[in-house]
């Protein structure tokens, strides 16, 4: 696939979680809609979607999560310290370590 596809691809997909952030508190049936369009060029491409809009889907259900709105964000500090992110949807967890950055040392 021609790298300008992927770059075109990636364009329409910042955009359209920008229109999910945007219209999911009025329309969040038009919010779905726009994540699942950007999830499906990503397929048909077959492009990985960046972390930041990874973490607004729901590992479990594939719905679109804002944060505070439908789903519940809480950090944990057992064993190593950890974000659990739950979708009020589905009642799902997504479990995001906290790591400190390791320095190299030359």
């Amino acid at each position: 696939m021609d790298k300008r596809v992927k770059h075109i691809a990636m364009q329409r997909i910042q955009i359209l979680f920008t229109l999910a952030r945007e219209t999911y508190k009025e329309d969040p049936h038009l919010a779905q809609r726009y994540v699942d369009i950007a999830r499906r060029i990503a397929m048909a491409l077959r492009i990985r979607l960046p972390v930041e809009y990874r973490r607004q889907l729901c590992r479990h259900c594939k719905s679109f999560i804002l944060p505070g709105v439908s789903c519940r964000v809480r950090i944990k500090q057992r064993r190593e310290p950890h974000v659990v992110v739950t979708c009020m949807k589905c009642g799902g967890h997504m479990r995001i370590p906290l790591r400190k950055k390791e320095v190299k040392q030359a």
